[in-house]
């Protein structure tokens, strides 16, 4: 748990310095890496569940009707909320009780630790998503990007299965880790917008 923990802390401090980086004028960017979503339809699903489901997740609690249908993007200091709020998750699961045990996913139950593996995929790959979209870049140890890649290849059948996953795009032996989770989630690291 300690070394996903800091994988999560790592990933986190990554989407809250893409979020700092945003400007009002860029949340009007129409296109992103995630098809048909433009930039606030996707910061809102990012910080949606890389920050208030992560933390949910970790107290065993389900996210709030409200939450599921609010446009964060609308407040102004929509970013320093999100950093906020990326804290208090990333603290909730500092306890190693909370990886042990089930999480109760409407039905079904998966093992937390498994649960907090996907999250941590899921704010690293969409916080690549928002900073391409808007010209930046993530940067990831190569230890958090190889945990994320571990991630993706465990988890890429399922989502597909399920259309969160495009096909694998194919990179060339020199690509990073991280463009090699990238890749394997069906995402172009060299997308531009084009």
């Amino acid at each position: 748990m300690k070394n996903e923990h800091a994988h999560m802390a790592e990933c986190a401090a990554e989407a809250a310095r893409i979020a700092r980086s945003i400007s009002a004028e860029q949340l009007d960017v129409p296109t992103t890496p995630c098809g048909d979503w433009d930039l606030r339809g996707l910061i809102n699903h990012w910080v949606l569940y890389a920050s208030h489901g992560l933390e949910h997740r970790a107290l065993r609690k389900d996210l709030p009707a409200e939450l599921t249908t609010c446009d964060f993007t609308a407040d102004a200091d929509w970013a320093q909320k999100y950093v906020a709020q990326l804290d208090r998750a990333v603290a909730a699961w500092s306890d190693p009780a909370v990886w042990e045990g089930e999480i109760d996913l409407g039905g079904s139950t998966s093992p937390a630790s498994e649960i907090a593996a996907m999250l941590i995929e899921e704010t690293a790959l969409h916080t690549w998503d928002v900073a391409r979209a808007v010209g930046e870049e993530v940067r990831l140890s190569d230890a958090a990007a190889a945990y994320v890649l571990g991630v993706v290849d465990g988890t890429a059948a399922l989502y597909r299965q399920y259309d969160g996953f495009a096909d694998e795009v194919t990179v060339p032996a020199s690509a990073s880790v991280f463009e090699r989770a990238l890749a394997h989630s069906g995402r172009d690291p060299h997308w531009t917008g084009a």
